[in-house]
């Protein structure tokens, strides 16, 4: 695996940098000072930091009309999404809008752009044929991304991701609790902290693919992100 550091010029953009995982996914790129140039690509503008310095930018969007706003996805070597929303939250054409359309078209709007590679936050069992919608979802919108033709694109499947939401969500917030402790007797097979989703995520532009299309599940993740976390920064 290549050591961090000397970015060399080159630039990324995060997708869903206000989330759980996009929050971390953050701290890990400008601590391991991979990129010469992070944009961040979102709905708001977000609040950050001083440290963050001068190597971030942000670009405010309507996803709605996101092909007007080609120019954001142009120029970045490695793309990193990490959108995402709830069917409770959302409600069900909203979470499909967001997690497959949105996702869809922002890939194909990179790769227009000259994007190489492709990193996609998608879950565990993601299935275009699952009779679940969540599942059903990943699983369109992987086959989506793996279309538009990245020289590479790498798709990482979680399972329960362990974390402290900045929103309310109880249900969730039980099942992690639960899985916390599960977690300690079996460490890869139900959930994985959101800190290593976002640290595998990092390592699979340090090293080398495997293929055009890599995709990570569970216990991969957890095995990536030990082993650049074991680097450190």
């Amino acid at each position: 695996m290549a050591a961090a550091g000397g970015n060399g010029g080159r630039s990324c953009f995060v997708l869903g940098a206000s989330g759980e995982t996009g929050r971390v996914l953050l701290r890990e790129l400008l601590a391991r000072q991979l990129f010469a140039r992070v944009t961040l690509i979102g709905r708001r503008w977000l609040g950050l930091g001083e440290e963050t310095g001068a190597a971030v930018e942000q670009v405010v969007v309507d996803f709605e009309r996101l092909s007007e706003h080609a120019a954001a996805f142009r120029g970045h070597d490695v793309g990193f999404c990490c959108l995402g929303t709830t069917r409770a939250k959302a409600g069900v054409d909203g979470f499909i809008r967001v997690d497959r359309d949105y996702v869809a078209q922002a890939a194909e709007l990179a790769r227009a752009g000259g994007c190489k590679h492709f990193v996609l936050q998608s879950s565990r069992g993601a299935n275009q044929r699952s009779r679940f919608l969540y599942l059903r979802v990943k699983g369109e919108v992987e086959n989506l991304v793996q279309a538009v033709g990245f020289d590479r694109c790498t798709i990482l499947r979680p399972a329960v991701l362990l974390c402290k939401r900045q929103e309310s969500r109880p249900m969730e917030w039980i099942a992690q609790q639960f899985l916390g402790v599960v977690a300690w007797v079996f460490p890869t097979a139900y959930s994985i902290p959101v800190e290593m989703v976002a640290r595998a995520m990092v390592a699979s532009v340090l090293q080398p693919g495997k293929g055009k299309v890599e995709v990570l599940e569970n216990g991969d993740i957890h095995k990536l992100g030990k082993a650049v976390s074991q680097q450190g920064t």
